[in-house]
């Protein structure tokens, strides 16, 4: 009897997991309800006890045994239905208190937190009560590193062959293990995480932010996400430290987290060994090159505050964190288009940035330029070199593939969206931005606006996009393939 091909049991009992993660989560609301009296500590404890019955029943109704196995497609189909279970899950807070308008609303901004995109239609942040607040920024937090990897992380009884989910969830083209174990990789990676959430609280608070707006800025810049408790983002928050304190943040959760783990063991020579880190770097630094001039021009700051504006919305977009402390898009249209072209750069790969990723681009580049030579040497094997080892051409088969599925992605939506009613400028900002998991983008939707006024048909468009662009397309867009349902 041959076996089957897509173990469903195995599917749903993780996906079981993840819900009950979420609903414990999904708890730590209810004391900032209680401390604030916002009236929603109801609704949050409604919410998680939904959450944990469904994710307790699921779990109990596909018990399984020892040997079950995640292989490839078991991987893909938790990552596609544990998303799917835990944004429907994510969203019920939104829809009992009635905070936003809507049921289209509700999942936009649920399905924009846990993609880390930190778009919003919220026009209204302040008034919004604390404790959803705190749930809004949590949801970036937990899309942040993955949750998938937090399950393989503290649930060891899983033994479900962790690597094939670590390849469907990873962010970026390389999964490099820290530890030969993908559970002890996990761990690390999420002490690494929530380390760094609290030094960075620590800090914002030390900097006279207080301490639920500390607290949640650190969810939320940590994951790259951009969520902010203030309708202004930060620029909001005048004081210069607490600018230069987000954007240490937001660099370093564009930074591999192999490398910040490599550095927490004082191995800081890896970093200038990374081909991919030395790049980030070096296009933070020319961009400031560029772009601290135009600031001069359009605004009347002095120089510390110009380049203080600049180096903070270039790491913002280039890490697709989608803080503002200014709106690009009045610098002018040079300056505009620059970072609509950074949206799609993001930063490391192995970081929790969105976007193509930098180690993606630095490939393209290097093997583009030695097509010229291979045409002069068409017998010679000429590799494309990464930290000085040979990329297998079949990496590099499916960096090409992933771009081209990337581009025709970007471009569909933005066709759908025109469709649906929007103007050139924002169908194209809005893809861009949603694709790339970056928030704001161009046009209407602009770092000072909101996506309130888009179509409930576009709200759901992007949705999917950012959806796909967390997931990196293919971890979705191969359930749409008719390989991905045949044995052979």
């Amino acid at each position: 009897m041959s076996k089957k091909l897509i173990n469903k049991t195995v599917v749903l009992n993780v996906v079981g997991t993840l819900i009950i993660i979420t609903g414990f989560l999904m708890a730590l609301a209810i004391p900032f309800s209680f401390y604030y009296d916002d009236g929603m500590q109801f609704v949050f404890i409604k919410s998680t006890i939904i959450t944990l019955i469904i994710g307790l029943l699921t779990k109990y109704l596909t018990r399984k045994k020892k040997n079950d196995e995640v292989k490839k497609r078991e991987g893909y189909l938790i990552v596609a239905f544990g998303w799917s279970g835990m944004i429907i899950c994510s969203a019920i807070p939104y829809l009992l208190s009635g905070a936003f308008d809507g049921v289209t609303n509700a999942f936009f901004e649920t399905i924009s937190g846990l993609t880390t995109t930190g778009s919003s239609i919220l026009n209204n942040i302040e008034e919004m009560p604390e404790s959803i607040l705190f749930w809004r920024s949590m949801t970036q937090w937990i899309g942040g590193m993955g949750i998938i990897v937090l399950t393989i992380a503290i649930l060891p009884l899983l033994g479900v062959g962790g690597m094939e989910l670590f390849a469907s969830e990873a962010p970026g083209p390389t999964k490099d293990k820290i530890h030969p174990r993908i559970k002890e990789t996990a761990k690390r990676l999420w002490l690494i995480y929530v380390s760094l959430t609290l030094v960075q609280t620590l800090l914002l608070w030390w900097a006279d932010m207080n301490f639920f707006d500390a607290f949640n800025h650190a969810l939320t810049t940590i994951s790259t996400g951009g969520f902010s408790t203030k309708q202004a983002s930060i620029g909001h928050f005048t004081s210069p430290l607490i600018h230069y304190i987000v954007i240490a943040f937001m660099f370093l959760g564009g930074t591999s987290f192999t490398l910040l783990y490599l550095g927490a063991k004082l191995k800081f020579k890896k970093f200038l060994e990374n081909d991919e880190f030395k790049w980030y770097v070096s296009a933070i630094l020319l961009l400031l090159l560029v772009i601290v001039p135009i600031v001069n021009q359009a605004t009347n700051g002095n120089f510390e505050n110009n380049f203080r504006l600049a180096l903070f919305q270039i790491v913002s977009i280039i890490t697709g964190t989608g803080y503002s402390n200014a709106d690009f898009t009045t610098w002018g249209a040079f300056a505009t288009f620059i970072f609509f072209l950074l949206m799609f750069s993001g930063a490391s790969a192995g970081s929790t940035s969105g976007g193509i990723k930098i180690v993606r681009i630095i490939l393209l580049m290097k093997n583009t330029l030695l097509e010229f030579k291979r045409r002069l040497h068409p017998n010679a094997i000429i590799p494309v070199y990464l930290n000085k080892i040979a990329v297998p051409p079949k990496t590099i088969y499916n960096l090409l593939a992933f771009l081209f599925l990337y581009l025709f992605t970007f471009v569909i939506g933005a066709i759908i969206l025109t469709f649906i009613g929007l103007d050139f400028k924002d169908a194209i900002g809005a893809s861009a931005t949603a694709i790339n998991n970056v928030g704001p983008g161009i046009g209407s939707i602009n770092p000072s606006s909101s996506f309130a006024h888009l179509p409930d048909a576009a709200k759901w468009v992007l949705s999917f996009l950012m959806i796909l662009g967390r997931l990196e397309l293919f971890t979705i867009a191969i359930l749409f393939t008719p390989y991905f349902w045949r044995r052979n």
